[in-house]
């Protein structure tokens, strides 16, 4: 009704493309092109989800650094139950084997750093960076001066490689404090990181 869409079977069609594509580069002409759909309408449906708080855009993190940077949005659903439900996941054990498991539970803690930077006092900002050279961190915080930078890992293990991306934008920002978000249920607190199991999730600062 809010906005006259006459083929709802296409329209669900890229609901579920989306969540397919969910904590990727929003690539509005990879979507048409499957859709056989022109830009204009596939920015004007992705408007649409987003006023309806049903999805949302991660934009990118941009800096004085010497690197070309990535500067196309991600894409995130507000609610992993309907992300879920879109994928087809109606169990834990669905969960367990799909291919998106790592994008959702990155899209998990997204979604709750998004709340709570809409929500807290500090007026925290969030962003994710990428540059050209596919150098990543899932998650950046920016409050005020302060940066916090989040790579996000579903396995319930720690693996050294997760902190290659924060080696690197410490690097560029020697001020970053850097943190990993995982699947396990053990907190650390490392010399150089700070680790947070995803059942802490809602005590993490």
């Amino acid at each position: 009704m809010l906005k006259n869409i006459s083929d709802l079977d296409l329209f669900q069609k890229f609901i579920k493309l989306l969540a397919g594509r969910v904590g990727q580069l929003f690539n509005q002409s990879s979507l048409g092109n499957e859709l056989d759909l022109d830009n204009k309408t596939i920015n004007s449906w992705f408007t649409l989800l987003e006023t309806s708080f049903l999805t949302f855009k991660l934009q990118p993190y941009h800096s004085n650094f010497n690197k070309v940077i990535v500067k196309t949005p991600k894409i995130y659903f507000h609610d992993t139950g309907l992300l879920c439900y879109l994928l087809g996941i109606h169990s834990r054990e669905d969960l367990e084997l799909h291919f998106a498991k790592g994008n959702i539970f990155e899209n998990l803690v997204v979604s709750e750093m998004y709340k709570n930077s809409t929500n807290n006092a500090t007026k925290s900002k969030i962003y994710f960076w990428r540059d050209k050279s596919q150098n990543e961190v899932d998650l950046i915080v920016e409050t005020g001066t302060s940066l916090d930078a989040i790579e996000i890992k579903s396995a319930k293990t720690i693996n050294q490689s997760y902190f290659k991306g924060l080696d690197y934008f410490k690097k560029l920002r020697s001020n970053t404090k850097l943190h990993l978000i995982y699947g396990g249920s053990e907190n650390q607190e490392r010399t150089n990181y700070k680790i947070s199991s995803i059942f802490s999730l809602q005590h993490f600062k």
